[in-house]
């Protein structure tokens, strides 16, 4: 492949950041030709521990961290401000997730390295924003659902408790929205010659994944959202439980659609999922299951709704899976079982797509993996190979870096950074 095909070819991401968000992003970036620096504590990143399958790699790792080198570094050490200030000084790009206030003391704050290297990218996650009552606070990708109000949104309920949706998708919303965010900038720098700061938050990213819900009519829903959060008030006060709350919120989708048009249905083996969201779709829903709606006609009220869902459901408990997929996609609407994670590796659909690889790892083995989100002609995104061992590549990034044979020696005396064990 050429590197005139890579988007990000020639461009260099320093990458400070752990566990999903930031390391994602970073992938991203690789796949697209980037050469990427991961900046790893000498214990590793968190993630490298979680389920290993060989001793500093993991499933999740890997899931994340492809197509980068690794540098072991202390950053609260005195020590390491040289070598945080030789990256900074070589990157177009960087990316780091600290929690609040950490990125001023390491030296990092993003305004200051943007007053001192004008050209550079920074592209920064944080879990609330920058600003505001909660911008000091620390907080990850379950807590940040729920101060969404994804949560809520996603309407999941666990003996009766609000769930989360899985995996840690605020978290992933905000990676492609930042690795977004750094393609704006950089395409912005090419006219420009100047750098920015790039700012994610990880709860507008959750807000946007419930953006549906969260349009208002100013004129027409102010008073009757204030009036549902007085309701919500006294209900939490009497004890009230999360789906009775729930219950009572309202919703931007009306009854009959989440009723019987766009949900899940238990078949006669499995379950499958529907969307019959327009009019049309509606009638052809109808008619494939031999029922009619009058509400697609006339209004009807809340009861005739019910009644029509127990007879839809009824219908559908009837038959397979297979068999109602076979009928509905017929009709064209759209309709899938119900599938698990691990049902995908041997998928005809991902498969006939590309949408899974195999890499070979040094120690890990033969990995399976979920190959570039975004396909771009000439293999400008390409699946990267996993990062090399952990230390392996720490004395010849310091020496790239302009660090001399002793002073390498004195940081890895010290501890500051780590070779291969």
């Amino acid at each position: 492949m050429s590197k005139e095909s890579e988007p990000y070819a020639g461009i260099r991401v320093i990458e400070f950041g752990q566990f999903v968000a930031v390391p994602f992003c970073g992938q991203l970036l690789a796949e697209g030709g980037a050469e990427v620096i991961k900046v790893e504590s000498p214990e590793g990143d968190p993630n490298r521990h979680m389920g290993s399958i060989v001793p500093m790699e993991s499933r999740i790792f890997i899931s994340r961290n492809r197509g980068k080198r690794s540098l072991p570094l202390k950053l609260s050490d005195p020590g390491a401000a040289k070598v945080i200030d030789a990256l900074v000084a070589s990157a177009d790009v960087v990316l780091m997730n600290f929690r609040p206030g950490l990125a001023a003391d390491l030296g990092l704050e993003p305004v200051k390295l943007q007053a001192t290297y004008p050209g550079l990218i920074i592209g920064e996650i944080t879990p609330f924003g920058k600003n505001g009552p909660d911008a000091d606070l620390a907080g990850m990708d379950i807590v940040v659902q729920a101060r969404s109000g994804l949560m809520a949104a996603m309407g999941r309920l666990i003996d009766g408790r609000p769930a989360p949706g899985e995996p840690v998708i605020s978290d992933y919303m905000a990676a492609m929205s930042l690795a977004f965010g750094i393609a704006s900038a950089l395409f912005r720098r090419q006219r420009t010659g100047k750098g920015g700061i790039v700012d994610v938050s990880l709860m507008q990213a959750a807000m946007t994944l419930a953006n549906n819900q969260l349009v208002r009519q100013e004129d027409m829903d102010r008073e009757k959202h204030q009036a549902s959060i007085s309701l919500l008030q006294q209900q939490r006060i009497a004890g009230a439980s999360f789906e009775e709350q729930m219950n009572a919120m309202p919703s931007a989708r009306v009854y009959a659609l989440r009723s019987i048009y766009f949900r899940t249905f238990e078949t006669a083996d499995s379950t499958v999922a529907v969307a019959a969201v327009s009019r049309g779709l509606q009638v052809r829903f109808m008619k494939t299951l031999g029922l009619n709606d009058q509400g697609l006609h006339e209004k009807v009220d809340e009861d005739y709704v019910r009644s029509l869902q127990a007879e839809v459901e009824a219908v559908l408990r009837g038959k397979s899976s297979d068999s109602w997929c076979d009928r509905f996609q017929q009709a064209g609407v759209p309709i899938s079982t119900v599938k698990f994670p691990i049902e995908l590796f041997e998928d005809s659909q991902a498969e006939a797509n590309n949408m899974f690889e195999i890499v070979e790892h040094a120690s890990a083995g033969r990995l399976r993996v979920l190959s570039p989100p975004v396909k771009l002609d000439r293999e400008g995104f390409k699946t990267r190979p996993p990062v090399a061992a952990f230390g392996s590549e720490t004395r010849v990034l310091l020496a790239e870096l302009g660090m001399s044979e002793a002073v390498i020696s004195e940081l890895l005396a010290a501890g500051i950074s780590r070779e291969q064990d």
